[in-house]
């Protein structure tokens, strides 16, 4: 596609002073997050914008962090739950449970939990309880949020068993019992072990339906929530503020959605097949983004630029790992993992030094890999990075501040 949008989207961005320049000068630089973010939101006011922020059309929130600085936004409110909701209600392996009213139990960061709490309260004129109750954990009449922990490995046996019952509650709401789960997948995969841990496996209501779609998840997670649930999983690709861009169908093959969006795919570096992904969006109508690098990259079935034919997306381009053989990506070690042991849950490769590093590792059953595992991984590790490596099995791994996994960390 042409990397200049349309005359139609000029027209829409034509008063936002943020792109005044670009008008002038009749060409779209890629919008950087800092660029966002520089002197926000005066660089973004227009006298249609100050009046939906007076009347509530339009509010400020603020993105993840995941992996970079919390970026200040403006959108209209409830702007990625309407994308997601229409996504789940479109989707060909799932629209029945939307259809079907199944409710939304919602298993993820105790971040989104507790910016659902302080919305609640606000409404109330008041300040979130340090334990929200699940009326205070309801985004809306069709979603709960369950998590109240910031590290899902520290969970007690009460929480699992709150939890477990706060799903029986909502299942009970359904003529047939049925729910939509939606999680982080490292968040799930914690549950369903705990839960089977701890004997509760038979009291874990089974999901009519699953959406993973909070970050990366590896393909051993994939795989382990596959067997334990008997249902379609599927992941959703998106951002605070974009919404949605690409889901996955039941076999793992991902679908473009870009309702008021394109997408340009451009190398990381030269020669590279990992593209990033660049997007012009005019979805969110207070704050439409031209040529926007969102920051994630990805794989194309063919290795060529075209934003139908991605296969996989492989991590944040801030978290590309320079080697002599060009950059490498979350998935490519997440690839090389997956190859030697489908028992690895969690994975962190540290920098240790110039030429070393460390693979630490978790596994589903926190028995260690066998020696020859290990020396097969160890060596796969030491091809792909350029660095010596040495695998460190532990039992427990730390989540970040975000309630989000970093694969790649620096030894201080």
């Amino acid at each position: 596609m042409d990397d200049q949008p349309t005359p139609d989207i000029i027209d829409q961005v034509r008063n936002i002073p943020l792109y005044r320049e670009s008008i002038e000068r009749g060409h779209f630089p890629v919008l950087e997050k800092t660029e966002i973010a520089r002197d926000f939101p005066h660089n973004w006011m227009t006298p249609e914008l100050a009046r939906a922020l007076e009347t509530g059309a339009a509010e400020y929130v603020l993105s993840t962090g995941t992996n970079h600085a919390r970026m200040r936004l403006i959108r209209p409110p409830y702007f990625l739950l309407h994308s997601y909701y229409r996504l789940w209600s479109e989707h060909p392996d799932i629209a029945h449970t939307w259809h079907d009213g199944c409710q939304r139990v919602s298993l993820t960061t105790v971040l989104a939990t507790e910016h659902v709490a302080r919305v609640n309260a606000a409404k109330h004129g008041g300040e979130p309880e340090k334990v929200p109750s699940p009326a205070e954990r309801r985004l809306d009449d069709r979603t709960l949020y369950l998590n109240l922990r910031l590290d899902p490995a520290l969970w007690e046996r009460a929480e699992v068993e709150r939890m477990l019952t706060e799903i029986r509650s909502v299942c009970a709401a359904h003529p047939q019992g049925r729910y939509h789960l939606d999680c982080s997948g490292y968040h799930l995969a914690h549950l369903v072990r705990k839960a089977d841990q701890w004997g509760m496996w038979d009291d874990f209501p089974r999901p009519a339906s699953i959406i993973h779609a909070y970050e990366y998840t590896p393909r051993g997670v994939r795989r382990y929530l596959r067997e334990h649930f008997d249902c379609p999983v599927i992941d959703l690709f998106g951002s605070t503020e974009l919404g949605y861009l690409y889901y996955s169908d039941r076999d793992g093959r991902y679908h473009p959605y870009l309702d008021r969006m394109s997408v340009e795919l451009l190398p990381v570096a030269p020669g590279s097949d990992i593209h990033r992904l660049v997007v012009t969006s005019v979805r969110n109508p207070h704050m439409p983004l031209i040529r926007y690098n969102s920051g994630d990259c990805v794989r194309t079935l063919d290795g060529s630029s075209d934003p139908g034919k991605v296969a996989a997306f492989c991590g944040r381009e801030k978290e590309l790992l320079d080697t002599a053989r060009g950059p490498v990506a979350q998935a490519d070690l997440d690839d090389r993992i997956d190859s030697v042991s489908s028992r690895i849950f969690l994975h962190q490769l540290v920098l240790t030094g110039e030429k070393e590093c460390r693979l630490r590792y978790t596994t589903f059953d926190d028995r260690p890999l066998e020696a020859e595992e290990t020396a097969v991984l160890e060596h796969g590790t030491a091809q792909l990075t350029g660095l010596h490596c040495v695998l460190e099995h532990r039992t427990h791994l730390p989540i970040g501040r975000s309630g989000k996994y970093a694969w790649l960390a620096t030894e201080r």
